[in-house]
């Protein structure tokens, strides 16, 4: 029997305006907004609606908006529930309120908590990310394993496109090896910090104080985790998992393949952006995507 998976993006997705349509149509998002502004302790909404480019690359508002967007966009427009759940890097939390592991307003708490902790982490370990087209997987795993400064895989986005994560040297080496190996491209993004990589262990021990307060409850469906790829339903298992996703890969690719082989045919994307069925297709060409925000 074919399968319904909702699917929600992380970073890179938000624009102004973002989540305005949801606002003017659904008195519930009116509501949730209101509550979001009252979690974070500013007008959150504002910014969403009417920030510049400059304010929403923000860590502290770039994160908490992607996830209000996309919480707000399922809540007011899914059809019935998911059979399974997943959300790219910061997109996990939003699928983790889909699946009803959290409520809203905890979820938004470990979000906070969460862009703090790497915003300190950047600060604390400056490093750098870059994009990688047209090698192998594996191709990608051996350079940076010969690299001696800090520079790991951080995103299997799909088949032939990754990120790398790591020091400022270590991901400079690493995109001339890859150049030199055949990459299409090997490019510096412009990003805060060394996401998904060891540089971000101190944003570990920070959000595990956050953890522990959040209250996790035993889920409707399973969340395919970044760090694991399989489907995952108890909730102190979940929280590990979490932990572990500041400093590990964003296993996209795989995960995918796991919904795809435990039955999923379908999978919606619910927030700003189309990114992850894009993505979806390139891993899965039978997949059949559409989007909701």
């Amino acid at each position: 029997m074919s399968k319904r998976a909702f699917i929600f993006p992380g970073q890179g997705a938000q624009f102004t305006g973002m989540g305005k349509s949801l606002y003017d149509q659904f008195d519930q998002a009116k509501e949730l907004f209101e509550v979001a502004n009252n979690t974070l302790g500013f007008n959150i909404s504002d910014v969403m609606f009417e920030g510049t480019d400059e304010e929403l690359k923000q860590t502290k508002v770039t994160q908490p908006a992607i996830f209000i967007h996309s919480v707000i966009a399922f809540k007011c427009l899914a059809e019935g529930k998911p059979d399974m759940v997943a959300g790219h890097s910061l997109g996990e939390f939003s699928a983790l309120v889909a699946n009803e592991t959290l409520s809203f307003e905890d979820g938004l708490k470990l979000v906070q908590a969460r862009a703090n902790a790497m915003q300190h982490a950047c600060e604390t370990d400056p490093g750098t990310m870059a994009a990688v087209l047209g090698l192998e997987d594996e191709k990608v795993e051996e350079i940076c394993n010969q690299v001696e400064s800090v520079v790991v895989p951080a995103n299997y986005n799909c088949p032939g496109q990754l990120v790398i994560s790591g020091s400022l040297q270590g991901v400079q080496e690493a995109c001339e090896l890859l150049k030199a190996a055949g990459a299409k491209r090997a490019l510096i993004l412009p990003v805060g910090g060394a996401f998904h990589s060891p540089l971000m262990v101190h944003a570990e021990e920070e959000l595990t104080v956050a953890i522990e307060k959040a209250t996790f409850h035993h889920p409707i469906c399973s969340v395919y985790q970044n760090v694991k790829c399989k489907p995952i339903r108890r909730p102190e298992e979940i929280k590990v998992n979490l932990l572990h996703q500041l400093t590990g890969a964003v296993r996209w690719t795989q995960s995918i393949q796991s919904m795809v082989h435990d039955g999923a045919s379908e999978f919606i994307e619910f927030g700003p952006g189309k990114v992850l069925q894009g993505l979806v297709q390139k891993i899965h060409k039978e997949a059949i995507v559409s989007g909701k925000g």
